[in-house]
């Protein structure tokens, strides 16, 4: 499906621009003319957050990522911490449980060893928390100037339970949209640090692993057709992307997504809407109806989770859009971002 809704500049000549939105139209722009022809494969065009495919044995889930977010260290988290729970959440997304992670560093020269050590404990730290093991790595060190301190590359590999089938294409109307919890502390957390900046109460990043709410939900049984973590381009962004793949509208209220008062605050400071700020460790579930409020209960029982609420349905149509009812009645339209609101936010 081509997305007429991204017109991004991709002609000779052309470079890439932040300014076209890292976190939406190009991206999305980039996937449907760029990386999808070129690749071509069944499992990509799946367009989820992890690939998932049969082996011997079992399901697999597979998925890859790069972190680099300026500063290293930011309030409930740095990059290596961002980095394990990243990807593990991507293959809890894909329903799988997570086992084995690669690791791979680019160094800058003059990164301090004291800092370097500080990030490799972290992500132990972090892996044991997540209960994955990482088994693989490389590192390599490029110029003074070229690499931001460190950036840092992940890929994992899971085990998809048998019977669990979770993609954006199982997406129908009438799925109820759950969300795990409050939104944009992550992204408000990267900013204070970045700008120097002191708020009244520390906002820290939400980065967490999502392994536990979601494996429970499997073995409860609940039939999830859709899962997404909130990252770069915040919830609005993640909504649109669904319903763009699983070719559905959405609704959700605005009354219904929780946003801690700190980060109203900054947002209205700084002209940011927390719909459209990064999260790490928040993800929405779509779910039949039926199954909404033991879905919610289960993910109440985690901690991670403990704010889960209900925030709309998907409803009948095939524009893939997304909409917002207003906590006045009032609708309006949320689409992908047409630029990047917080650069080097993960």
């Amino acid at each position: 499906m081509t997305d007429l809704r991204c017109p991004v500049p991709l002609g000779p000549g052309d470079t890439i621009q932040l300014a076209h939105g890292g976190g939406g139209r190009l991206m999305r722009a980039l996937l449907e003319h760029i990386i999808l022809p070129a690749f071509d494969d069944p499992l990509l065009a799946e367009r989820h957050d992890s690939a998932v495919f049969d082996m011997p044995g079992g399901r697999i889930a597979f998925t890859t990522d790069g972190y680099v977010v300026r500063p290293l260290f930011f309030p409930g988290g740095d990059i290596g911490k961002l980095a394990v729970y990243g990807t593990v959440n991507d293959l809890a997304m894909g329903g799988a449980r997570p086992r084995y992670l690669s690791a791979g560093f680019i160094l800058e020269e003059g990164l301090a060893i004291d800092e370097l050590r500080r990030i490799v404990t972290s992500m132990a730290e972090a892996a044991a928390t997540a209960g994955v093991a990482i088994v693989t790595g490389d590192t390599k060190v490029v110029d003074r100037g070229k690499g931001d301190g460190l950036f840092v590359h992940t890929a994992g590999v899971g085990v998809v339970p048998p019977g669990v089938d979770v993609r954006p294409a199982r997406v129908r109307p009438g799925d109820v949209v759950l969300l795990s919890g409050d939104v944009g502390r992550h992204g408000i957390a990267v900013l204070s640090v970045r700008e120097g900046l002191a708020f009244e109460s520390t906002i820290a990043s939400d980065c967490a692993p999502l392994v536990d709410p979601v494996g429970a939900l499997v073995d409860a049984g609940i039939d999830l057709h859709c899962l997404r973590d909130l990252t770069r381009g915040g919830l609005a962004s993640a909504l649109n992307e669904i319903a763009l793949d699983a070719k559905v509208d959405i609704q959700i209220e605005e009354s219904a997504v929780p946003v801690i008062e700190a980060v109203v605050g900054a947002c209205e400071l700084f002209g940011l809407d927390p719909l459209y700020v990064a999260n790490e460790g928040r993800f929405v579930a779509f779910v039949r109806s039926e199954q909404a409020d033991r879905a919610l209960d289960t993910m109440r029982a985690h901690p991670v989770a403990s704010g889960a609420v209900r925030i709309g349905q998907v409803e009948a149509g095939c524009r893939g859009v997304v909409t917002l009812r207003g906590r006045f009645g009032g609708t309006r339209w949320l689409d992908l971002l047409s630029g990047e609101q917080l650069p080097r936010i993960c």
